[in-house]
Parts: C-alpha cells; structure tokens; sequence
C-alpha cells in the first residue's frame, strides 16, 4: 500500500479523530480569540530526526478548513535539524489550532518511527539484508505507521493476516508439526501467495525445508546457530529466503545480518520509538 498524500480511508480516520479531540468546539480558541482573526503557524522541529507525515498534517489542516494555505518546506525523509522549519499553515487563528494538535500528533510518531527506522538501517550500511517491520503497530495506524518505516528506509512485512501465510509457533502446535501445517496451508492457498515459517531450532530448520517453505524465520536463535541455519538452507534450497526476528536491536542488527539472513524483522520500529519534538508556532499574526 502506498501513501500518495491523500488517501480516502485516510480522510475518514482524520474526520473521527478531530471528533475525538474537538467535539462540540475548541472551546478555549472560541473564547479567547476574536471571530476572523488570522494567523501564520509556523512548524519546526524542536531535535534532529526524519521528517514523515508532511501530507498527513496537509490533509489534517485541509479537513478542518478547506481555506487554509499550507506550505511545506521539507520533504518526507528529509533530515532535520533542531530548529528546521517544517512547514507553514496561515489563516483562520480557530482553524489552525483546531487543527494543530492532531496534525502535531501525527507528524511527531511518524517522524519518531522514521528516524528509529533510519538508525537501524544505517546499521546495515553496506550490507544486502533487508529490514523491515511487523504487526506490532498503533490500531487503526498501521497503514501510515508501515509508510513511516519506508520514509526511513525501511520496508514493509506483511500488513495483515490476510496477504500471507506465517506460521509460528502457535500454528505449528495446533496443526500437530511445520510439516502438517505447510502441507495444509499449500492445498488450499494460490500459488501467488507465499509460506513462512517460524522456526527456533536447527531441527525446526529442516523440517521447515523439507515441507517446502518459501520463508525461514530464525526466531531468537544465537548468531552461531543462525549461521548454521544459513548455511544449511543456502546449501539444500538457494531460492528459500532467511528471516532473522527476535531482540533484534541497534548494538545486534549488524551482527545478524552477517550471518547472511535476507531480512530482518524489527518490532520496535513502531511500537518502541521516541516520537520527534514538533511544535507549532504563530508568527505575524494579523486581525481579520
């Protein structure tokens, strides 16, 4: 799925979060500030990081009122210095801090995932592996914090349950072994969709190989046994490609991907990251 700056599921989320945050109306705005006053916002970044989410406070600022002019000055993935002014939003005072808190919100984790995304690739500087990210995401954030992950340089594992099959632990036990559940799954699944399987041992291993897993998963398994996985699989089934997850972090991710996996699956991408310092500020304002 790819975020292309205006998204109609999107839109609809926006509506039911701003409900969420103003309800009946942003009652401070409304008693404090004269009707027809107007406004400069002026965005900027209060730390360094990655820019994400330029088009989701775009849209944001838009639903709230169409008349508001925003202009962006970076792009997504751009990098940021403290103080970097990231756009400017001018226009109706009430419209713009209506707006302001959920655009700031949304910009701040999104921007947090993409600088935690671009440190750990920069970990994999001249390396192949890829990495990417999983199902641990925000409810009803997923589509914009997996697009986070690519702005940051990162791609994307599956979105859902339903675009591939992954068999884990969970789904070995109740199918009674990897090699009852790969069979299973290959009877009833197009041939355009793949089968991972989780695995937690060299014995697992090759079991996985031998019912014709299209994936590896090597789950927490110490970097000599992850090399042997590497080897073995490479050796009996070169086209088979080898996932690494499991506690994966910034100091570890080099050294799994030396041991030769394809990718590397990162939880905390989206569920362990430090959401970027965003702010914004008005400047000049003016009375309508």
């Amino acid at each position: 799925m790819i975020f292309n700056g205006y998204n109609e599921g999107l839109a609809d989320s926006i509506h039911e979060w701003l409900k969420e945050d103003v309800g009946s109306g942003d009652v401070t705005t409304q008693v404090t500030i004269p009707a027809g006053h107007e406004s400069k916002g002026i965005i900027h970044a209060k730390e360094s990081g990655i820019a994400a989410g330029i088009p989701v406070a775009r849209l944001v600022f838009e639903i709230v009122d169409p008349t508001l002019v925003f202009k962006a000055y970076v792009q997504d993935g751009d990098s940021l210095v403290k103080g970097t002014v990231l756009a400017e939003v001018e226009g109706s005072t009430h419209s713009i801090l209506t707006g302001e808190r959920l655009a700031l919100n949304l910009m701040q984790r999104l921007s947090g995932i993409a600088t935690r995304t671009r440190q750990f690739v920069n970990e994999l500087d001249g390396l192949s592996t890829r990495l990417v990210d999983t199902r641990k995401t925000t409810p009803g954030h997923r589509m914009l914090e997996k697009y986070a992950v690519r702005v940051g340089g990162g791609a994307n594992h599956r979105f859902g349950l339903y675009d591939a099959v992954m068999i884990k632990d969970n789904h070995i036990k109740g199918a009674g072994g990897i090699s009852a559940a790969v069979q299973r799954a290959r009877a009833q699944i197009p041939h355009t969709m793949t089968i991972e399987v989780e695995t937690e041992n060299l014995e697992q291993v090759e079991e996985a190989l031998s019912a014709g897993a299209d994936i590896i998963m090597l789950d927490n398994m110490t970097p000599a046994s992850m090399e042997e996985a590497v080897k073995r699989i490479k050796a009996k089934a070169p086209h088979v490609r080898v996932e690494a997850s499991g506690n994966v972090s910034l100091t570890t991710v080099r050294g799994i991907a030396q041991s030769g996996v394809d990718i590397i699956s990162v939880g905390r991408l989206t569920y362990s990251f430090n959401s970027l310092d965003i702010s914004l500020d008005l400047n000049g304002k003016k009375e309508g």
